[in-house]
């Protein structure tokens, strides 16, 4: 018996490497305009590969979770390392340029209409290693709540942020399908506390892991049918 969904977010519901690379194109431009220095030591392919390091920062100061800290780090040192002024309000400013252009997304083809015919059956979170903020997003009005890593303090596969979810629902974690591309951070992870899980296998990828691969489907249409 299915009482809830949990959903995850980026590559489950859109893809997301094209909001990504909107964004840092929005960064970049803004930079330009009010930070030319910095845009000239860092265009996107530099940014790129400053993320890289701020990345194993983010590890050692426990913040690997958070997605935010880890943009907002990153373009302070692009700051610093091009001797512009890292004045805490122009970061601010800059993060929120790249923010509100990652909030851009174009969900696949079938999923307004599915996951509106879902939530119209069963109550919808969201739990999401990424930062998309579902109250600017379209979709966001079929969930009643999101779980995203940087706000809640630990990412998936960490059992507390699935269980936190379905505490919200009210559900035993048995009661709730989980649904996401990931094979360990959305299946293998979810599985582990209990809930049904649907691998969103959108390329026909083989299953990668040792562990049984359970239920999976193509698309938002596919985890309906399983439903039924």
């Amino acid at each position: 018996m299915i009482r809830a969904v949990s959903f995850d977010l980026d590559e489950t519901l859109w893809p997301v490497w094209p909001a990504i690379v909107g964004a840092e194109l929005a960064l970049y431009e803004w930079l330009c305009d009010c930070a030319p220095a910095v845009a000239r030591a860092f265009p996107p392919e530099q940014m790129r590969s400053l993320r890289g390091e701020v990345n194993a920062l983010s590890l050692a100061a426990g913040h690997g979770h958070d997605p935010a800290w880890i943009r907002r780090t990153q373009i302070r040192l692009a700051f610093e390392r091009s001797g512009e002024q890292p004045d805490p309000a122009r970061i601010a400013t800059a993060y929120g340029v790249f923010e509100a252009a990652r909030q851009q997304v174009e969900p696949f083809p079938e999923v307004p209409t599915v996951l509106a015919e879902i939530a119209a059956r069963l109550p919808l979170v969201a739990i999401t290693n990424g930062n998309a903020d579902l109250k600017r997003i379209a979709l966001g009005h079929h969930f009643k709540a999101s779980f995203s890593a940087g706000q809640f303090g630990v990412a998936k596969p960490d059992p507390a942020i699935f269980l936190a979810a379905c505490d919200h629902l009210g559900c035993a974690p048995h009661e709730v399908l989980h649904v996401g591309d990931d094979p360990a951070l959305d299946v293998v992870a979810a599985r582990a506390v209990g809930m049904q899980t649907v691998w969103l296998n959108r390329h026909n990828t083989p299953w990668p892991l040792e562990h049984p691969i359970g239920a999976q489907a193509p698309d938002l249409h596919g985890v309906l049918a399983l439903m039924s």
